[in-house]
């Protein structure tokens, strides 16, 4: 042992004993800051959406009286009511209003006398008539008529609860049925009610300021119609109605918006004044919480972290050398396991229990990433064969389609040299030769369509236009297309159409091309026997859906190698492709096709001469044949 050097538990231990206690004072403290700053970020936050919804609480409560309002002083009965009948619908609508109705008069305009009313008293100030037309204009109120005010506690002939704040004052003109302007239909309601803030609440209690500084809402209702200005805290409220009627949506501590000077904290947003007299001004809405209450949770916070702190304190000397071992351990085991060369050939030689978990996680994390290497260099091999079969399957499609393509393309030219040479013998023998010349130029644009749309779909730029098409006159057309070629293989068509119109959301056009590609398949690979054709509606995940089922006794096709028919490029075998000529795309494209539409196309066959059946789904709605 070297003289000036210790060991690394002793270092550890003494390191530990030096730090142990600061950074647990420190860490306590940081831990009380940070509580506190997250129960005041949560009391922003809170404090700032309350203030929102109770902002939008009043305009929607406004806005819902000034439509039950106009639509009250259009009622018949107001208009031509006897006066009982009017009493009667003023009680009835001081019921179904949304907010607290305090009262209800129907003022006659020329006597100045109250015709109906829920209250004993007078209500709101005196209305400008003059602003209201004298003949009505229009067959409905216009909302913009409804005069709106604001009733402060003195201009209340008798105080409301103690619970009631914010009283309004809405009137609304009401024509006779001669459209002259008779009554004035008032309302006096209150639209916030006193709440009480419990410890640990986040939602506040509301008061409304007016962009001018008066307060127009307050718990204390002596605070009701003073200004700011009067204020103790009159520069924070100036700075709050600043940044309010700017649009910002904030928080601020307060000290003097309550009685006692408690400290408060306040979010706050604003709204367009309702009050027809202060058109552009606006009303800031706050959300107001005293901050022992916001902070309530702190006081117990602050006790459990003085017995931790002392448990924790107690304990630490003990920890410390715990600790110092556990962590010496991996070490000395490392040291161990380097100084002994053979573990380094042992097959897993990473495996180690150190007891600690993030040291096992590396040894087993080393090992797993070979693996995975491994896994990654068979995934690379396998996507080169991969590819490589891939270039064999195009090559081979390249190959067939270069000879579906030279078949029509030497008919063609076949057609036009005996036209040229002239060795035709009547017009009749010219006419023959160029409608097979047109025949075989209409299949070779089928096949370089074939191409064209396969192309499309690798770039993802094939698309649909969705319409509503009568799928039984669309069946009917492209039976009446193979009807010729059916008669000349001497095959049996039989169909089940629904004979009523069955509307389905398609494109024509494309719809048509999958369901010719079927039908002609279902043609071209049965030599004798039949063809069904029927359509049905079936259900399927909840989902009502259009099917067209193709039924062959033709060919069939191997239970093995169905799967491969949806796939571009690959051939089931290439030799039968031959033998009935074509490319083999038809599928591969009206699968695609079919994606686009919203629906799908299944094939399935229970063997090699056992006929294929394929089924054709779109999604159905009875809407559409709406």
């Amino acid at each position: 042992m070297i003289l000036g050097r210790s060991s690394f538990r002793r270092i550890l231990v003494s390191r530990l004993l030096l730090v142990s206690v600061p950074v647990l004072l420190m860490g306590v403290y940081v831990t009380y800051r940070k509580a506190r700053s997250a129960f005041l970020e949560t009391a922003r936050q809170n404090l700032t959406e309350s203030a929102i919804r109770k902002g939008q609480s009043i305009s929607q409560s406004i806005e819902s009286l000034q439509a039950n309002l106009v639509t009250a002083s259009d009622s018949v009965v107001l208009k031509e009511g006897s006066q009982q009948d009017q009493n009667n619908f003023l009680k009835q609508l001081s019921t179904t209003l949304p907010t607290q109705i305090q009262c209800i008069q129907l003022q006659d305009l020329s006597t100045g006398k109250l015709t109906a009313s829920t209250c004993d008293q007078r209500i709101g100030n005196p209305i400008k008539v003059s602003n209201w037309s004298q003949q009505q204009t229009q067959l409905l109120t216009n909302p913009d008529a409804i005069f709106i005010d604001l009733l402060l506690p003195n201009q209340l002939s008798k105080q409301p609860s103690s619970e009631s704040q914010l009283v309004l004052f809405l009137a609304a003109p009401v024509y006779d049925s001669q459209g002259g302007l008779r009554y004035a239909l008032k309302i006096q309601s209150a639209l916030l009610e006193k709440e009480k803030v419990s410890p640990g609440s986040l939602a506040g209690y509301p008061v409304v300021i007016a962009q001018s500084g008066t307060i127009l809402a307050h718990p204390f209702r002596q605070r009701v119609g003073r200004n700011i200005e009067q204020e103790a805290d009159a520069n924070r409220l100036k700075i709050l109605i600043g940044n309010a009627i700017a649009g910002r949506q904030d928080f601020l501590h307060l000290f003097a918006l309550e009685k006692d000077g408690v400290e408060l904290v306040a979010g706050y947003s604003s709204i367009p004044s309702p009050v027809t007299q202060d058109k552009g001004q606006k009303w800031v809405i706050l959300a107001v919480s005293p901050l022992v209450d916001a902070l309530s949770p702190l006081v117990e916070i602050r006790r459990v972290l003085f017995y931790m702190v002392f448990a924790l304190l107690t304990a630490s000397f003990l920890a410390v050398l715990y600790i110092a071992w556990e962590l010496a351990r991996p070490v000395e085991k490392l040291r161990d396991y380097a100084i002994n060369k053979a573990n380094l050939n042992a097959k897993q030689p990473m495996r180690l229990n150190f007891r600690i978990r993030e040291v096992d996680q590396l040894a087993i994390a080393i090992q797993d990433m070979v693996e995975r290497l491994q896994a990654w260099g068979e995934e690379v091999v396998s996507a080169w064969q991969e590819a490589q079969n891939a270039n064999r399957l195009k090559s081979e499609f390249l190959a067939t389609t270069s000879h579906e393509l030279r078949t029509p393309l030497n008919g063609i030219i076949g057609c036009l040299h005996i036209l040229k040479e002239g060795y035709c013998d009547s017009k009749e023998e010219e006419l023959e030769f160029l409608q097979q010349a047109e025949q075989a130029a209409v299949h070779l644009l089928g096949i370089i369509d074939d191409v064209l749309d396969l192309a499309k779909i690798e770039a993802g730029k094939l698309s649909v236009s969705l319409e509503p098409v009568d799928l039984t006159s669309l069946l009917s057309e492209v039976i009446n297309l193979q009807t010729i070629t059916l008669q000349k293989k001497r095959l049996t068509l039989m169909t089940k159409i629904n004979p009523h119109s069955i509307i389905v959301q398609a494109d024509p056009k494309k719809l048509k091309q999958v369901i010719l590609n079927v039908l002609g398949n279902a043609i071209k690979f049965t030599e004798k026997g039949n063809i069904t054709i029927k359509t049905h509606i079936e259900e399927n995940n909840h989902q009502k859906q259009v099917c067209i089922t193709v039924k062959d006794t033709g060919i069939g096709i191997d239970i093995k190698q169905q799967d491969k028919l949806f796939r571009p490029f690959v051939m089931v075998d290439g030799s039968t492709t031959r033998k009935y000529s074509g490319t083999g795309l038809g599928l591969a494209i009206s699968r695609n096709l079919m994606q686009l539409m919203g629906g799908n196309i299944t094939l399935s066959s229970e063997g090699i001469d056992l006929g294929t059946t394929v089924k054709i789904c779109l999604p159905y709605s009875d809407n559409l044949g709406q």
